[in-house]
């Protein structure tokens, strides 16, 4: 059973200082044993959210741009690019001097034919993404509206940790977020409880055709309710 150790605390609170593995552990010697314990995160620390305020070219080399880019700091980075579908004013994620990129590479200060770059425009090759992503090659085009600064992997939701719990034939209750949340709440001296859920609801109509060739009389009624905009 994977749990999100995000929608983990939607259900019992725990205060801040409480880690995944502290939660991890404590499981385990309770009897839920936990396998795993696997951060979303990982190789998009360092990597931020930023906004192309420049783009020029190269001053020894035709197919690199020299480029400005805000990463929130209040001092803009110049960073070299060899991508050609960057433009400014495009929100790009940018991997600054420290990071670790998923495809294994150290993000260094550095100088490209004399220039000096302090980051890494990032394409979805790099960050191990899916290609489907965006049609064409080169860097990732995020939204307009991504805040700049912000750290990607919360831009991209992953900014969460998986517990993979082995749960045992006798531990149905162990089969949901609630039922693990109940036990985390025991072990912390808290209280499990669901969050409240507000229904905005509108009259509609949904048509509904019952093709049975046994005759109507195995499906007398049929129920449905229609849930937008997910």
């Amino acid at each position: 059973m994977k749990i999100s150790f995000n929608w983990l605390k939607e259900y019992v609170a725990l205060s801040p200082e409480v880690t995944p593995e502290e939660v991890a552990r404590k499981l385990t010697f309770a009897g839920l044993e936990v396998e795993g314990v696997q951060s979303l995160a990982k190789g998009f620390d360092k990597v931020v959210v930023g906004q192309i305020l420049e783009r020029n070219k190269h001053p020894q080399a035709d197919r690199l741009s020299l480029t400005k880019i805000d990463v929130g700091t209040g001092t803009p980075l110049e960073i070299v690019c060899g991508a050609q579908n960057i433009a400014a004013g495009q929100k790009i994620p940018v991997a600054t001097v420290g990071a670790v990129i998923p495809n294994g590479l150290e993000i260094k200060p550095a100088k490209i034919r004399g220039v000096p770059s302090q980051g890494m425009l990032c394409s979805l090759d790099e960050l191990l993404l899916p290609k489907e992503w965006q049609a064409e090659d080169g860097i990732y085009q995020l939204a307009a509206d991504a805040k700049i600064g912000t750290p990607f992997a919360e831009y991209l939701g992953l900014n969460d940790t998986i517990l993979e719990i082995n749960v045992t034939p006798n531990r149905g209750d162990a089969l949901s977020h609630f039922g693990v949340a109940r036990d985390v709440a025991a072990l912390f001296g808290t209280q499990a409880k669901l969050p409240e859920v507000k229904v905005s609801e509108a009259a509609s109509t949904v048509d509904v055709s019952i093709h049975n060739a046994a005759g109507p009389d195995l499906c007398p009624a049929y129920h449905g309710r229609f849930i937008g905009k997910v």
